[in-house]
């Protein structure tokens, strides 16, 4: 997400960091730098003027040509007018109202809306501990019926039945109907899309509006499509109260200017974003952790966040325990793998540290990291229960099997091997030792080895 401009940004202000004083020149050839980056980042023309202008007002009235760490004042310039441009504050769903809260689901064919409906499901319920219903109002398509069906069992969230022959209307107040009737807390109502915006489109949803009243209409753009997007947005606009918008494939959005310029072209709101296929990847939009992203900030607050969803309290605790005794296993590393890839793998963790495009370089490619973790995995999958819990009884024949088991050589059983000793080895020490010193060791280089 944003990683062309992030690492265009960083470099930018790598170039200054090395100067005590910087002159007017130097701000501003950054700041025509900085206006290349967002016109390559696809924001428009007039939005990234204005921005450069607003940043190098503030910069001249803050005396940065003065200050003795120029370059760090002006990311914070950079970072808050950032902020103020992809919206200034989180802007939450509106749950505090008598239920059944509507949401209305709208948008064009092909932009995601269906799995973000069951998305938005899935996080209400796990995080807001919400009763959904979910309904399908696309009589055009059965499949985006039957999809969201089959979603909906999958997250264990009911499904209003459907039924082709009715018309979205009638589908649409059926299921406020039974919202109300059963005290469900939230309906979410996802409609029919089209390729294209048309006078029949936009009527249906004009009618389906009129006939449920929902709290929330969401439009849901794919980012894939650049300025297009705020296009779309502002047509729906036109004649739609929309009170949000859903980026969806902003993970596969390497200039991200439909998110950067969203708000400034259309005063609303992105509520959420789509950073993967998979259900769970699917994030609130928070300004102030987005633009700490982009100036390389990073966003420690929501890996925190993201790792307390993921890790299981009853777990954490026995493994707590068992460091305390100095025990660990391949059992342990297995879970420590598995919660890895439930908080999105290696990359999506790196993305939300500071300095994430210079770990990247550190590391190389992430996607190497990523295969030799799967490659992890499968080996330990590979041992007999008995082996994952006394790994030192891994003789030469067992390591062949185990090889042959994951597809892989005796080789690679042998590095994990070898990085199990290492992290054995500091489990043993961290058992032993003040709290205190634990961070002194995470520092030294006896970590180098585990990855």
């Amino acid at each position: 997400m944003f990683d062309q401009f992030s690492n265009k940004i960083t470099k930018i202000f790598d170039a200054l960091s090395g100067k005590k004083f910087i002159s007017e020149d130097d701000l501003n050839a950054t700041m025509r730098e900085v206006r290349i980056a967002l016109l390559e980042a696809d924001v428009a023309l007039p939005i990234a003027k204005s921005f450069i202008e607003v940043v190098k007002a503030e910069a001249l009235g803050a005396q940065v040509i003065k200050s003795v760490s120029p370059s760090q004042l002006i990311i914070k310039i950079l970072h808050d007018q950032l902020v103020k441009l992809l919206g200034s504050e989180k802007s939450e769903l509106n749950l505090n109202i008598k239920p059944p809260v509507i949401i209305l689901m709208v948008g064009l064919q092909g932009a995601g809306k269906t799995t973000s409906s069951a998305k938005i499901a899935l996080r209400l319920k796990n995080k807001n501990h919400k009763r959904v219903l979910l309904a399908s109002l696309d009589t055009y398509r059965p499949a985006a019926a039957e999809q969201l069906k089959i979603l909906a069992q999958r997250i264990s969230v009911d499904f209003d039945e459907f039924d082709a022959a009715k018309k979205p209307l009638e589908l649409a107040k059926k299921a406020a109907q039974k919202a109300r009737e059963l005290a469900y807390d939230v309906l979410i109502l996802d409609t029919a899309g089209r390729t294209s915006i048309n006078s029949e489109l936009m009527q249906e949803l004009i009618d389906i509006t009129a006939a449920t009243k929902p709290d929330e209409i969401l439009l849901t753009v794919d980012a894939m499509i650049g300025q297009d997007a705020v296009t779309v947005a502002k047509n729906f606009q036109e004649k739609l109260p929309l009170t949000g918008i859903i980026l969806t494939r902003l993970d596969g959005d390497m200039r991200g200017g439909a998110a950067l310029t969203m708000k400034a072209a259309t005063n609303l709101p992105i509520k959420f974003i789509g950073v993967g296929e998979k259900l769970e990847e699917f994030e609130e939009f928070n300004p102030d952790r987005i633009a700490s992203r982009i100036v390389g900030m990073g966003d420690v607050v929501s890996l925190v966040e993201k790792a307390q969803e993921v890790f299981d309290a009853e777990e954490m605790e026995k493994a707590a325990k068992k460091m305390q005794k100095g025990q660990f296993d391949f059992n342990d590393l297995l879970s420590q793998i598995r919660n890895m890839k439930k908080m999105g793998g290696m990359s999506s963790i790196i993305n939300m540290l500071p300095g994430a495009g210079k770990i990247k370089e550190q590391l190389g490619k992430i996607s190497g990291l990523e295969k030799d973790i799967k490659l992890q995995e499968a080996i330990i999958l590979s041992m007999t229960l008995r082996e994952r819990n006394d790994p030192e009884i891994l003789s030469s024949s067992r390591k062949h099997r185990i090889a042959r088991g994951a597809g892989t050589t005796i080789q690679e059983v042998n590095r994990l091997m070898k990085k199990y000793k290492v992290m054995h080895k500091m489990m043993k020490k961290m058992g032993k030792i003040d709290p205190r010193k634990i961070q002194e060791m995470m520092n030294s280089g006896e970590m180098k080895n585990i990855f």
